[in-house]
């Protein structure tokens, strides 16, 4: 244990890290299956497991344990547990540690404040070019670490393009997700990892405008993304359209 540190400290931190866990993947279940990956140990779980403890189908399971060990927040592995049945061993997931949980940390927000703070002393039209900018070369780099099978030049359909970009948003904290508006694509966030610092820069907006550039292009579409509301405006959500 850390020097300083006392139990309630250290569950008030995991709360922390759950709350945070639950704002960035915008849902619930996929909660659920993390804790109770963390609580199996080393040993870790199964779909199978996870179904039964949250009344899913092993198919929505799996798929929710994929998406946590696609972000790194799980690690997949293949052992006979002792006392199993014969046959093939099972799809396991187990958390590597709390450490490796992706969530806001107190330098965090002291970098975002001086972010802002930094935005407000350049004229708004270059500080938005210059935030779209690194939106856009950051959404490019994602692209490349992504699974085989989705960077540019694989053949895929856009459907498909829309998951990859609603999913690489969510794991940065945006809770995204795709839909259809009318003849143009919606990409929807509901949540702000910039928080209360956008409402006061609402310039940094045009981060996640550049990171759908860059992950489109970085997925080989060509689109240009307006972002027609946002949560800095006082909107419910930050929309962008394709």
């Amino acid at each position: 244990m850390p020097v300083g540190t006392c139990p309630s400290q250290q569950d008030s931190a995991f709360a922390a890290q759950v709350v945070a866990m639950t704002s960035a993947f915008g849902d619930p279940t996929r909660r659920g299956a993390w804790l109770l990956a963390r609580q199996a140990g080393a040993e870790g779980v199964t779909a199978t497991e996870v179904a039964e403890h949250l009344d899913l189908h092993p198919n929505v399971a799996r798929h929710h344990l994929d998406k946590l060990a696609a972000g790194t927040y799980l690690e997949v592995f293949v052992d006979r547990v002792e006392g199993a049945s014969a046959g093939r061993p099972s799809k396991r997931y187990r958390v590597v540690s709390d450490v490796d949980v992706n969530v806001p940390s107190k330098q965090a927000d002291l970098l975002v404040t001086l972010l802002g703070r930094a935005l407000a002393l350049v004229p708004v039209d270059q500080a938005e070019a210059m935030a779209e900018g690194v939106g856009e070369d950051y959404g490019r780099q994602l692209t490349a670490s992504m699974a085989p099978g989705t960077q540019g030049g694989a053949t895929r359909s856009f459907r498909t393009v829309l998951h990859a970009v609603a999913d690489a948003l969510t794991a940065h904290g945006f809770a995204a997700h795709a839909e259809a508006r009318g003849s143009s694509i919606a990409v929807i966030a509901e949540h702000c990892p910039f928080g209360s610092t956008a409402s006061q820069h609402p310039v940094i907006c045009a981060v996640d405008r550049g990171m759908v550039r860059g992950l489109l292009a970085g997925l080989g579409v060509d689109r240009t993304p307006e972002l027609s509301q946002s949560r800095a405006m006082g909107d419910d959500a930050c929309v962008t359209l394709l």
